[in-house]
C-alpha cells in the first residue's frame, strides 16, 4: 500500500508540474483567447436591465474543451465569465462569455488523500483538491470553491493575484497551492489559498446577497456550514458553525428577504429550514424523495429536483404545499431559473438532456429536451436583451455545451410549439 501511495503521489506531481507550462488541448469548436494579465486582474461588474420577453426559440449549439470531470459551472453577476469546476482535472477554468474561451486555468497542486467511490459506496484512494462547486461573492472578487476530498473549500481572489501569490504555506500548513496558467502562454503565478474547514465532502456553496456569510453542504457529515466573509484579512472567511442536518445534504438556496436558507436533504425526504438570525434549525418542509438541488424565485416559490424521482417540482415554503410538479428525464440534477423567472433549465445526468420548462400559472410546460451528451450535471444562463444562453457542463466528457436561445416578447401558442420543439434533436 505504501509503494501505491509512492507511485500516485510521484504520477500526480510530475503531471503537475508539466501541465502548469501549458494549459491543455485545444477544444472542441474553440480555442483559448490570449488572456493578459493586466485586463483580468482589474475585470469590473456592469449589470444592465433587460428588456422583458415571454418565449425562447433555440437558436444554435456548440461545445467547448474543458477539462475532466467537469462539475458545475458558474457566471459571475454581470455574466462576463464563466467559471467551470473540473473534478477530475483538478481544476477551475475562467471562461470569457463573450469569446466562447478560457482566460485563465486555476490548477491545485495534488496531494493524497481519501476519496469516495459513489458507484460501490465505498472509501478510495484519491487526490485531496478536487473542486466540486463555488460561490461568488463580493462584487465577483473572491471566487469559493469546495474540494470534495480535503474537508473545506478555498477562496480565490480572482481580481488580486499579487496578493494571493504573497501568501506562503509556512504561515499556514493548510494552504493549497495553485498555478494560475494564462492561456497566452505568459509565465504561470504560483498563488496559495488557505483551506478553510468546513466538514466531510463538501459540496454547494452559496453566499447572502450582502456577502456576509457563507453556507456550504457537507455530504459525509450530514451538516451545512455556516462561515462569516472578511475580504480584508487573511483566511477571508471563518467557520461560525456546523449546523447538523440530520441526512445527506446538498442543494441550498437563501432566502434574503426573510433570513432563512433552505437545504434540500438528498439522503432524505424533506427540505431543512435554518433561522440566518439565530442560524438554528426550524421545522423542515416534507417533500418526495431524493431532492438534490433548490432554487427560488421572485415570488419566494421554490423549485426542486427529485434525482431518483426524474420529477422537478414548485413548492410553497410557507405551507409546505407542494404547488405543481413535471416529469423530466432520468436523474435530474441541476437547475436553474432564467432571469424574468418564467423559464427552468433542467440538466438530466442519466437522460444526457437539458430539459426546458415554461413555467405558466399552474404548472410547467416542456417546450424543449435537448441531447447534452456526456452525463450533464451543471447549467447556468446567460443573457441579454435578445438571447439567452445555457451553459451546460458534460460530466463524463468534460465538455461545456452551449445552448444559444432568441427571446421573443409575444408568447407562440404553446400547444404548438410543445410538439415541434419536442421534436427536434440538437446534437
Amino acid at each position: 500500500m505504501k509503494i501505491y501511495y509512492f507511485i500516485l503521489s510521484f504520477i500526480a506531481i510530475i503531471l503537475f508540474q508539466i501541465g502548469c507550462k501549458k494549459v491543455s488541448s485545444v477544444p472542441v469548436k474553440t480555442k483559448m483567447v490570449l488572456a493578459e494579465k493586466k485586463s483580468v486582474d482589474t475585470l469590473t461588474s456592469v449589470i444592465h436591465t433587460l428588456k422583458p420577453y415571454s418565449d425562447l426559440v433555440l437558436d444554435t449549439s456548440i461545445s467547448l474543451q474543458s477539462a475532466p470531470g467537469t462539475k458545475s459551472v458558474l457566471f459571475n453577476s454581470d455574466g462576463s465569465r464563466l467559471y467551470a469546476l473540473n473534478l477530475e482535472g483538478l481544476s477551475v477554468y475562467e471562461f470569457d462569455q463573450q469569446e466562447k474561451r478560457v482566460l485563465r486555468e486555476f490548477r491545485f497542486k495534488p496531494t493524497i488523500g481519501e476519496g469516495w467511490s459513489y458507484e460501490d459506496a465505498k472509501k478510495i484512494i484519491s487526490y485531496k483538491e478536487k473542486p466540486v462547486e463555488a460561490a461568488i461573492s463580493n462584487h465577483d472578487s473572491i471566487l469559493w470553491v469546495s474540494l470534495h476530498n480535503a474537508e473545506g473549500i478555498v477562496p480565490i481572489l480572482l481580481n488580486d493575484i499579487p496578493k494571493m501569490k504573497a501568501l506562503h504555506p509556512e504561515r499556514d500548513s493548510l494552504q493549497k497551492e495553485v498555478k494560475v496558467i494564462y492561456t497566452n502562454d505568459a509565465t504561470p503565478d504560483t498563488i496559495y489559498c488557505p483551506l478553510i474547514k468546513t466538514g466531510k465532502t463538501p459540496k454547494v456553496i452559496v453566499a447572502d446577497k450582502k456577502s456576509q456569510y457563507l453556507l456550504v453542504s457537507n455530504w459525509h457529515s450530514h451538516s451545512t456550514s455556516v462561515l462569516t466573509i472578511d475580504p480584508d484579512h487573511f483566511p477571508f472567511a471563518y467557520l461560525l458553525k456546523n449546523i447538523s442536518m440530520g441526512a445527506i445534504p446538498r442543494g441550498i438556496v437563501v432566502d434574503n428577504n426573510n433570513e432563512r436558507s433552505f437545504v434540500a436533504i438528498m439522503g432524505g425526504a424533506r427540505i431543512n429550514v435554518v433561522n440566518m438570525k439565530t442560524w438554528e434549525n426550524e421545522p423542515p418542509i416534507n417533500v418526495a424523495s431524493n431532492p438534490r438541488h433548490l432554487v427560488m424565485d421572485t415570488k419566494g416559490r421554490l423549485f426542486v429536483s427529485y434525482n431518483m424521482l426524474s420529477e422537478v417540482a414548485c413548492i410553497d415554503p410557507l405551507t409546505g404545499q407542494t404547488l405543481f410538479t413535471a416529469k423530466t428525464e432520468s436523474h435530474p440534477r441541476t437547475i436553474i431559473l432564467s432571469k424574468n423567472g418564467q423559464f427552468l433549465f433542467v440538466t438530466c445526468y442519466k437522460g444526457n438532456k437539458l430539459d426546458v420548462f415554461k413555467i405558466v400559472d399552474n404548472g410547467l410546460v416542456k417546450i424543449y429536451s435537448l441531447d447534452s451528451k456526456g452525463r450533464p450535471v451543471g447549467v447556468d444562463i446567460f443573457e441579454d436583451d435578445d438571447t439567452l444562453e445555457a451553459w451546460v457542463c458534460n460530466y463524463t466528457i468534460g465538455t461545456i455545451k452551449v445552448f444559444k436561445f432568441q427571446k421573443h416578447q409575444d408568447e407562440l401558442n404553446l400547444a404548438i410549439t410543445k410538439k415541434k420543439r419536442l421534436s427536434q434533436s440538437i446534437n
